[in-house]
Order: C-alpha cells, then sequence, then structure tokens
C-alpha cells in the first residue's frame, strides 16, 4: 500500500460516518435569475413618435375641429392629470425613486422650480393657443427654430460665449423656415406670434434649467421634473384660466367634447412623459435626432391629411432645409460622416446576408412614402372622398366622447 493509500484510510477512518457530509454548494445562495429579455429600441422609438404625433393631434382637434377653444383651461387640465398620476406612481411603485435623491426643500423649490414652472406655464399656454389660428404642419415648421432660440438665450443669459461658427451652423434652420413662412398660404399674425412667444419661453426655460439645476444632485429625468413642475404650473395656469377663460367656459362646453375624450387626451399626454424616460435610456442622442425629425415629418402630412391643411411646394422645399440644417447643427459634419459611413456598410451587409429581405424593406419604405404623398394630397385633389374620411372619424370620436 502506497503512503497516499495510507494517510487516505487514516483519513477515512478518522472521520464520524454518523457525521452529516457538508454540502459542496451552499443550497442557502440564490441561483442567479436570468435577465428579463429587454424591448427592441426599436418599440420605444415607435411608442414616443406614436404618443408624441397623437398628442398634437389631439390638441389641434379638440381645440379646433371640435369646437373647445380653451386651450389654457386643457393646459390646466393636463397639468392636474399628471400632478395626480405622478404622486400615485410616487407612492406605489420604483418608477419616480430617483426624486429621492434630488436634495429639494421649500427655499430651493421656491427659487428655482417655482420661475421655471412659470416659464412652463407661458410655454404651454402659447404653443396650445396657436393651434386656435394655425395649422399643425406650419407649427412643426416654426419649431424646427427651437435650437436656434436655445442657442441665442444661452448667449444673452450668459451661460455660454457666444460662437459665430455655431451660428453659421443654425443658419440653415432659420433660413428653410423663413421659406417655410412665406410660403404658407393660411398665414396668421396672432397664432404665429404666439407659437414664436411659445418657443421663446421653452428656450428660456429649457435655459434656466441648465443654469439654476446644472449641479449633479439635482439632475433629474422627465418625468421627476414632471412631479415637481406640475403642481407649480397647474396652480398658476388655473389662476390664469380663472381670468380669461372660467367667466365664458360652461359644463355644456366641456359636455360637447365628452369626459371620456379630456380624459383620453390628459392620458396620452402623461404617457408621453412616461414614454420619454424609456426612450432616453434605451438609445442614442442619433436616434432621437431622426426620431425627432422623423416625428415631424410624419405630423406634417398627418395634419394635410387629417385637418386638410394646404402645404405648398415652397413650403416644402423651406422646410426639408430646415430639417436639414437641424440635423447637421445637431450631429456636426464629422459625426455626420461617421454615421453615413456605419450606415452604408450595414445596409450593404444586411443586403448580403438577407437580400429578400432587404428587398421588402425597399417596398415597405416606397409604398409607405407613395401613401402619406397621396394622402397629403388628397384634400387637393379629392375633397369629397377626404371630407367623407374626416367626418367618419369626426363622428367616431364624437360617439366616444358623448
Amino acid at each position: 500500500m502506497s503512503s497516499d493509500e495510507k494517510v487516505r484510510s487514516s483519513m477515512d477512518a478518522a472521520r464520524d460516518p454518523a457525521a452529516p457530509v457538508l454540502p459542496t454548494v451552499n443550497p442557502d445562495i440564490e441561483k442567479p435569475q436570468p435577465e428579463v429579455a429587454s424591448l427592441h429600441p426599436a418599440v420605444y422609438i415607435a411608442s414616443w413618435i406614436t404618443l408624441s404625433s397623437s398628442v398634437i393631434v389631439f390638441n389641434k382637434w379638440i381645440l379646433d375641429s371640435a369646437g373647445f377653444h380653451f386651450p389654457i383651461f386643457l393646459t390646466t387640465w393636463h397639468l392636474v392629470f399628471a400632478t395626480v398620476m405622478t404622486q400615485i406612481l410616487a407612492r406605489f411603485t420604483t418608477i419616480l425613486d430617483s426624486r429621492k435623491k434630488v436634495p429639494m426643500t421649500g427655499r430651493v423649490y421656491l427659487r428655482a422650480i417655482v420661475p421655471i414652472g412659470v416659464f412652463f406655464s407661458l410655454s404651454l399656454i402659447c404653443g396650445n393657443q396657436a393651434y386656435l389660428y394655425l395649422s399643425v404642419a406650419f407649427i412643426q415648421m416654426l419649431k424646427a427654430t427651437m435650437p436656434v432660440v436655445l442657442l441665442l438665450a444661452t448667449w444673452g443669459l450668459g451661460v455660454a460665449p457666444p460662437n459665430m461658427k455655431t451660428l453659421g451652423n443654425v443658419s440653415f434652420i432659420v433660413v428653410g423656415v423663413i421659406i417655410a413662412s412665406l410660403g404658407e398660404i393660411k398665414f396668421d399674425m396672432t397664432g404665429f406670434l404666439y407659437q414664436c412667444g411659445g418657443i421663446v419661453f421653452e428656450a428660456i426655460r429649457l435655459v434656466m434649467v441648465q443654469r439654476i439645476l446644472s449641479s449633479a444632485e439635482f439632475k433629474m429625468d422627465p418625468l421627476v421634473s414632471l412631479y415637481y413642475y406640475a403642481p407649480a404650473c397647474a396652480l398658476m395656469n388655473g389662476f390664469v384660466c380663472l381670468i380669461m377663460e372660467a367667466p365664458r367656459l360652461t359644463m355644456a362646453d366641456i359636455q360637447m367634447v365628452g369626459g371620456f375624450v379630456l380624459f383620453a387626451n390628459a392620458l396620452v399626454a402623461f404617457l408621453l412623459n412616461v414614454s420619454v424616460v424609456f426612450l432616453i435610456g434605451k438609445t442614442s442622442s442619433l436616434v432621437l435626432t431622426l426620431s425627432g425629425v422623423l416625428k415631424d415629418i410624419l405630423l406634417v402630412f398627418a395634419s394635410m391629411f387629417l385637418f386638410g391643411d394646404p402645404v405648398s411646394l415652397l413650403q416644402a422645399f423651406g422646410y426639408g432645409i430646415a430639417l436639414c440644417g437641424l440635423v447637421y447643427y445637431k450631429l456636426g459634419a464629422e459625426m455626420l460622416k461617421e454615421y453615413i459611413g456605419q450606415g452604408g456598410m450595414m445596409w450593404a451587409d444586411f443586403g448580403a446576408r438577407k437580400p429578400v429581405a432587404r428587398k421588402l424593406v425597399v417596398f415597405g419604405v416606397v409604398l409607405t412614402g407613395m401613401f402619406l404623398v397621396l394622402a397629403g394630397l388628397a384634400p387637393t385633389f379629392a375633397p369629397e372622398s377626404d371630407q367623407l374620411l374626416k367626418s367618419k372619424i369626426g363622428g367616431l370620436l364624437g360617439e366616444k366622447g358623448a
């Protein structure tokens, strides 16, 4: 018998056979749970585009087509609904737990949140007032100037030094919007001023957020921001509503639109804020920029199809220049070249691996483009059919509201 066998046999003899054998794996340690499969980023992008477009079209329909000419009341109702929903989410879910990291005190709330909330309320009021005078298509074209106004606001408030090169980069946006404005068939100066005011107030609000709440401890996602801003803004908007709209607002006006429609409108507006939180966490700045451009283009076609808003060729040409300038400004020349190169390589690789799928994608894009163009031209070349379809959609919404 070898020495190793003698040692092993002596150890076995010394072991008490009645003693429990220690397990090689600790049973108290929980087994790692498999990772939950997350949704594809395209789902979050599609959800955000759908909700964002739905809010704009929904507001336009209520304020214009449905004859409910009370934009301040509608804005106040959205904020009250958002206040209630964020309070419920804060108490019964974990989606707003990041608010606990924000050192919010009464002094900070009065000095930071309330002033920002004032400009937030003004931007919402002016933005909704514009729906009474301008088409959705033209409003979206005017909104393309937001980066320019935001840039000027950062210079004016001393947040960033003036940069002529950056100003030159955004000049294409200004030129495009000017051309689009000259081509607007139903131009209204009152609505134009309201929309410009909303853009200016929103730009000032964003700069104030950047300046006052710039420290890391005050970083808040859109939903947490809504949790803090909504109550203050609801009070301010409610006060303005009492003075300007409450004297002529009756229950008959609310019943004409319908409680269900108002509830659905506020719910869609709130879900938009929820979708933004997930979109930011799941996508890149490139995807956000291109998604915003795609949303604006789709809204222009939706406005032409649903509301019969005319868009001239000059206007479309100017808007195209503005969108190209917007993408160039947000991404920059070098990054744009890099992304285009990467996209070309990925498209070629996709075609090599799945040629049939690539042809189907091309066919689907062409088909969708043709549908959008024909839908946009329908109010001009087939007004009877277009009016019939819109009356059916309006009747359906009216029946639900009743």
